[in-house]
């Protein structure tokens, strides 16, 4: 009688065919991960920006509506006593409340643009301002808050 003897061991084909299933899996894995990798700090840029345009958003609510010294177009960003003196305020890189520099946000663009608003029912347009802060970096990106300002 024959013996059987069991077969230990793989063939050449079943050998390619495994390393072309394990190569596929790990370039989708590595390509996964690759992509994450990229874009892991776009999160922590979004938030700076979120937290500069609020910043400067809420330091223009806080000023008046109206002049309280009567002179209009006040020079120097520490100078600004009221919400219209922010109107075209272009910032290369972020800035505190009296205009000096932060130098790890250097790399944000900040436009301020103040416009009288009729878009409130109820509310004349000489009584209504909307200010938009504009923050961005780099060609990534691009944000923008706004906020109405009335006089009461």
């Amino acid at each position: 009688m024959f013996a059987h003897k069991n077969q230990n061991g793989v063939t050449l084909v079943e050998l390619l065919i495994s390393i072309v299933i394990v190569a596929v899996a790990a370039s989708a894995v590595l390509a996964t991960l690759a992509m994450t990798t990229g874009s892991s700090a776009d999160p922590m840029v979004r938030r700076q920006a979120t937290s500069i345009a609020e910043a400067y958003l809420e330091e223009i609510l806080l000023k008046s509506f109206a002049d309280p010294d009567g002179v209009d177009g006040e020079a120097t960003r520490a100078a600004f006593d009221d919400v219209d003196d922010y109107d075209g305020l272009s910032d290369a890189g972020a800035r505190d409340q009296f205009g000096n520099a932060i130098p790890a946000l250097a790399d944000y663009t900040i436009a301020v643009a103040v416009n009288t608003s009729a878009a409130l029912p109820g509310v004349p347009s000489t009584d209504a301002l909307r200010i938009d802060v504009n923050v961005s970096w780099a060609a990534d990106i691009n944000f923008t808050v706004s906020a109405y300002r009335i006089r009461f």
